[in-house]
Formats: structure tokens, C-alpha cells, sequence
């Protein structure tokens, strides 16, 4: 069994969904035999206070830094600000937790065998090969998302500018220093091996959902009781309100479907946009969305259930640089869904495979109200398409048989 160094930016008891599944996969680690400690930051991107009472964090060093223990296992919190709905500090904060990353790890770890570094930012993979050095393990880079080609698709970088070069810099060399690559499609990677990274490097294992806690639910629930949804058409969108969805797409579709009383959108989360689609909503006068903000871990499963489709709206060309991981538990709910994607791209490869769902093109207002208007004509088919996407789920995507194959990767580290 393997010593593990998870480095990451988000970690339990933070309730962001990549925070969920970097949780639940170093439960699973630990209970294969391996010894887990995790090197992350307090809570600041969606703060489940549910959680947080139950993995409280003891302050150390004036509050530069804090610790929890998550089922057993060690957590290191670094400082870190509440995410805001701007990107202005968002290099000043990555900056103090590399730093204090490097410090805490010095100081408070032991040697390990290896140390598992998953982006976002490219940054970490940098940091996570330094702590490898520093603990006489090996680097396992986890690509979640590709950086810097995710920052040049929305519109951030140029490929001309200097700061560009010096990403696609530092993006070879994490690459370079890894023991191994993990990406978590073919597609990704693809792209890796196409910077000039040799294919035995790279290992593909994809995201997972805990299908046992999201599971096909009664649309007659607390939540759908509550806002009054139980008998309509609803159009969910969850998870985070950022620069990558195209929601100026979606309010545009909610304006053209105001008259349609059966169709309503449900929009649930927090991020950089959400005060702008507040203003949207007050501004076009739409009466047919409801606008919730991060909910409790335990509310998920009836979030999911109370929409009969689930949107994943992504701005042309970072469909290619990242999978949310929404598409699993949109699947695992048994709920159809309609990704508006660029069609080329692995989420649409899932869609299309499991055949769960409907795709239509990116930022494409004609495109995706009439994927809409078709799912509701035809709902009675896209809901036994949703059940498809359960059964893919059970098959390939679950909790335990992603775990497995992380596993068995880890193993070989010992061999």
C-alpha cells in the first residue's frame, strides 16, 4: 500500500462538486489499504456549513493555517478568502497557497510515496512535483481541466502574448515531471500526448458519481413542493455560475419560452455571473425561472429529481478543455440531458453513446430552444433516455469502479 499526498485545491468539508468526488475517491483509497493525508485549503468556494460542523477546523498559527480530520484522515487547510464573483485576487490567492502549500508540506508531512496534484490551476502541478521532490515520492498530475488552452478558448489569453508561452511553458514541464498523467478522457488525453508526452505516460480514468446517493427520485419532493414545480416542465441548470456557461444563451431561450406557463428553469448555485443573470432576470421580466443559490449536500438528490431535463451549456470551445462532472450525476439521476456543447467534444461523445440525452450547439439561441421545445413534445421518449443514463452510469462511471482503477494505478507505484 502507498503513502498519498493529495494536493488540491478544494477538499472536503467545501461543498463544491469537485471538492465531493476528491473526498470520496480518498475515502475509497483509504479504505483499499492506503494511507491518505490531504494538503488543501479551508473552505471558501461553496460553503456547505451542514459539513463544516461536522469536520470543524482547529486554527493554527494566528489562522495562517488549519486542520481537520475526514474520516480518519489528516486534512491541512491553508488560508484562503471566500471566492467572490471577480478573477482580480484569484492570482494573489493561488500564489499565498502555493507558498504556504510548500511551507505546511515541508514542516508538517512526512515522506510519502507519492503526490497527487489535480488541476485547476496549471500552477499545482508545479508545486505538487516540488513536494514530491521534497517527500521522496512520485507526481501524478491529474488533468481535470487544460490549461492554458481553456483560458485562450474563453477569451482571457492570447496565443501571441507572452504570459500564453510561459503557461504552454510550465504546461510541458508538469507534464515533463510527472510520474504519471492521469486525464480524465480520451480526449484530453489526446491533447497531452500531443505536446510530445509518451502514450505509456499517460493513463485515462474518468470522473465518477456516488450512484448510491444520486439516484432516480420522485419529482413529488420537499424541494419541488416548495417552489411550486411539482406539475411543471422543469429546465435545471446546477452547479456553478461562472465564465465558461453560456448563460446569455439560456436567458435569451427563458425570454422567447416566457409564454410556454408549463416550461419553467430552475437555476441553482453561485459564482462570477450569478448577480449578472440577476440582472437579466429582473431586466427581461422573467417570471419563468427560479434562481436558488448553493444548497446543502443533501438536498442534491431532490435538486436533480425536480428537473425533467438537466442543462450543460458550456461556451464554444471549452468543451474540449473540460467535462463538468455534472454530466454523471445528471445521468446517475436518471434525468436526460441537453448539453449545448461543442458537438465534437467528449461530453457529446457520452451523450450520444449512453444515448441519454439530447446535443445542440454552443451559444446557439434557435439551436437550443428548439432542443427544448423537442424534449418537451417528446418527453415521454427523452425520460426513458434518462434511465439509460443510469444504467451507463452503473456500468462505467460509478464511484467504485472508477475508485478501482485508481487503485490499481497506485499499486503499481509499490510494484
Amino acid at each position: 500500500m502507498a503513502k498519498i499526498l493529495i494536493h488540491t485545491l478544494v477538499f472536503a468539508p467545501d461543498g463544491v462538486s469537485t471538492s465531493q468526488l476528491l473526498s470520496e475517491l480518498a475515502q475509497d483509497l483509504r479504505g483499499y489499504g492506503h494511507e491518505i493525508v490531504i494538503l488543501t485549503t479551508q473552505p471558501h468556494y461553496n460553503r456547505d456549513l451542514d459539513a463544516e460542523a461536522k469536520q470543524p477546523l482547529k486554527r493554527h498559527c494566528f489562522g495562517m493555517y488549519y486542520t481537520s480530520s475526514h474520516h480518519g484522515m489528516r486534512v491541512i487547510h491553508t488560508v484562503m478568502p471566500r471566492k467572490g464573483e471577480g478573477t482580480s485576487n484569484r492570482l494573489r490567492d493561488y500564489l499565498i497557497f502555493h507558498i504556504l502549500s510548500l511551507i505546511l508540506g515541508l514542516f508538517l508531512i512526512g515522506r510519502q510515496d507519492v503526490v497527487i496534484a489535480p488541476s485547476p490551476p496549471l500552477t499545482i502541478g508545479v508545486i505538487g512535483w516540488m513536494l514530491a521532490v521534497m517527500k521522496g515520492g512520485k507526481f501524478i498530475y491529474n488533468v481535470q481541466e487544460i490549461y492554458p488552452a481553456l483560458m485562450v478558448q474563453m477569451g482571457i489569453l492570447s496565443e501571441q502574448s507572452t504570459l500564453y508561452k510561459i503557461l504552454k511553458r510550465m504546461e510541458r514541464f508538469v507534464y515533463d515531471s510527472s510520474w504519471r498523467i492521469v486525464t480524465i478522457s480520451d480526449m484530453f488525453a489526446e491533447h497531452v500526448i500531443k505536446q510530445g508526452i509518451r502514450p505509456q505516460k499517460v493513463v485515462t480514468i474518468p470522473n465518477f458519481v456516488d450512484a448510491d446517493f444520486i439516484q432516480p427520485g420522485s419529482k413529488d419532493n420537499a424541494l419541488a413542493n416548495q417552489y411550486g414545480l411539482v406539475d411543471k416542465y422543469v429546465i435545471l441548470y446546477a452547479g456553478n455560475i461562472g465564465m465558461t456557461q453560456s448563460f446569455d444563451t439560456i436567458t435569451e431561450v427563458m425570454q422567447r419560452l416566457v409564454d410556454m406557463t408549463q416550461i419553467h428553469f430552475l437555476i441553482v448555485g453561485d459564482g462570477a455571473r450569478r448577480a449578472y443573470i440577476e440582472a437579466q432576470i429582473a431586466e427581461k421580466h422573467l417570471t419563468n425561472v427560479t434562481l436558488l443559490p448553493y444548497q446543502p449536500r443533501h438536498v442534491v438528490p431532490d435538486i436533480y429529481a425536480t428537473g425533467d431535463v438537466s442543462l450543460v451549456p458550456l461556451i464554444a470551445g471549452t468543451a474540449k478543455t473540460t467535462i463538468p462532472s455534472k454530466i454523471y450525476t445528471i445521468m446517475a439521476s436518471g434525468r436526460p440531458a441537453l448539453v449545448s456543447v461543442d458537438l465534437d467534444s467528449e461530453i457529446v461523445a457520452i451523450v450520444q453513446d449512453a444515448q441519454c440525452g439530447l446535443a445542440v450547439p454552443p451559444d446557439d439561441v434557435d439551436a437550443l430552444e428548439a432542443g427544448i421545445r423537442h424534449m418537451f413534445a417528446q418527453r415521454d421518449m427523452y425520460r426513458d433516455y434518462g434511465m439509460n443514463g443510469r444504467r451507463v452510469i452503473e456500468q462505467r462511471f460509478s464511484r467504485q469502479a472508477v475508485s478501482i482503477q485508481w487503485d490499481q494505478l497506485l499499486r503499481a507505484i509499490k510494484s
